[in-house]
């Protein structure tokens, strides 16, 4: 009988409990679908991926439940976008009691911002410029890596690719707005999420409520906007799959402007929908915002 000395087999049995530590994917958390999307086409295998609010769902009015506590306490890293979207992000992480620092996806991202009510509020929607989205891809290569550094070579290949996806995307989108005369690049969507995008490409968004859904529009500011909307022209108004559409469709009745669908701002579509990956919603919203200017005209 062969006798396989002690510290061999105790050499053979750690190697063993290591490796099938190793076969376990990373527990991550995201507050929500757009960049649990993006941190699992960057993770792929090695991580497994929980979406705090799911598909459809508006972060800026979120209540967290006992089950995303749970997920929190399991969790081996965690995402968040930042830039104060997830304001209940700090009273789940107390309630839950994880130890770790929340990975900010935004860090590095030149923001913008506006008056709201005498005060300067930072715009929280970064992802829907693509050119952001490449931001928060490389800082979730870098915490993955942290994470789990065995990995680390397929995190970086995995992304390198998803970058290339999404400077596609950037191309994609400025191609298309700059096809259209500057005078129809102006629409109407039901909350200011899409200042980033509007930044980067080109295109004039007129909203009732601020960044936020949990506002609430005056009369005077919906009067205001209709006002605007008239001189303006704005030809094309939107709804958006995570909020209310009424305030919109009321303005939209008082001012002429033709429905131009539905947009995926700060939620995924469910997978059978028309936007169920960050590139395929940032992909639709730009061929529906594209096709109602151009028709608008």
């Amino acid at each position: 009988m062969t006798r396989i000395p002690l510290a061999a087999a105790a050499a053979f049995s750690l190697s063993v409990l290591s490796s099938l530590a190793h076969a376990r994917p990373l527990e991550a958390v995201a507050s929500f679908t757009v960049i649990a999307d993006m941190v699992q086409t960057v993770g792929g295998e090695h991580v497994h991926v929980t979406s705090l609010i799911g598909p459809n769902g508006d972060p800026h009015v979120y209540e967290p439940t006992p089950a995303d506590a749970q997920a929190l306490r399991h969790a081996d890293v965690t995402f968040v976008s930042g830039l104060h979207l997830e304001g209940w992000m700090d009273r789940l992480i107390s309630a839950s009691g994880y130890r770790g620092t929340p990975v900010v996806l935004s860090t590095g991202i030149k923001t913008r911002g506006m008056e709201e009510d005498g005060q300067q509020i930072t715009d929280p929607h970064a992802w829907n410029s693509a050119a952001n989205g490449v931001v928060y891809v490389r800082n979730i290569i870098s915490a993955l890596k942290q994470a789990d550094p065995a990995d680390a070579a397929d995190f970086q290949a995995n992304g390198e690719r998803y970058i290339q996806q999404l400077q596609a995307l950037d191309s994609y989108a400025r191609t298309q707005v700059q096809a259209i005369a500057q005078a129809q690049r102006k629409v109407l969507t039901s909350h200011d999420a899409f200042g980033y995008f509007g930044d980067a490409y080109g295109v004039s968004f007129l909203s009732p409520l601020g960044f936020s859904t949990e506002n609430e529009a005056s009369a005077a500011d919906v009067s205001t906007l209709i006002r605007q909307i008239k001189q303006e022209h704005v030809s094309a108004y939107f709804f958006e799959n995570s909020g209310d559409p009424r305030l919109v469709k009321q303005i939209a009745a008082a001012t002429g402007a033709q429905p131009g669908g539905e947009l995926y701002v700060e939620a995924l579509s469910p997978a059978d929908g028309p936007a169920p990956t960050y590139a395929k919603m940032f992909r639709y919203n730009v061929d529906q915002l594209v096709a109602a200017m151009k028709a608008g005209h």
